[in-house]
């Protein structure tokens, strides 16, 4: 089950309602990333993380030497 270890967010239930008025069950599935964090300690840790809490900047991504490193110029 994907869920967000910052914000404790996971799927929910829910209908799809159509223009006749039908409803049908569906999933509202939250954008989970696996992402590798940055911790306060300075330690590197993969979790679980939600776009929104990546967007909101409530973790920092970690980018190792080798990838930040431009080619050219």
């Amino acid at each position: 089950m994907a869920k967000c270890e910052i914000c404790g967010k996971e799927p929910r239930a829910g209908k799809n309602v159509s223009h006749s008025n039908r409803h049908t069950n569906r999933w509202f599935k939250p954008n989970v990333q696996k992402v590798r964090v940055l911790l306060d300690d300075g330690t590197v840790k993969r979790m679980n993380v939600c776009t929104s809490c990546l967007k909101a900047g409530k973790v920092k991504r970690y980018v190792s030497k080798s990838q930040s490193v431009s080619v050219g110029a």
